[in-house]
């Protein structure tokens, strides 16, 4: 399995990472691992403008109009 160094951390970021992995009852070395897969592997969100796309083209403006009735909040204790 290919391993990967990374050189140059901030202490802070080594501390950071030792406290994690005390707090999940892991080593440091997998403790890193877990959060390579956490952040490299989850699925890729969609943008907004995908989401927006994905939307299903049904109904027409009139099925989406806004119904005004004569209730409102002030009226309702008179």
């Amino acid at each position: 399995m290919p391993s990967l160094v990374v050189r140059n951390l901030d202490d802070s970021i080594i501390n950071a990472l030792k406290e994690r992995a005390v707090k999940h009852h892991r080593s440091t070395e997998a403790e890193h691992r877990a959060i390579l897969a956490e952040v490299l592997m989850k699925p890729q969100r969609k943008s907004f403008a995908e989401a927006l796309a994905n939307i299903p083209t049904v109904g027409t403006d009139t099925d989406f109009q806004r119904i005004n009735d004569d209730t409102s909040e002030s009226n309702v204790f008179d």
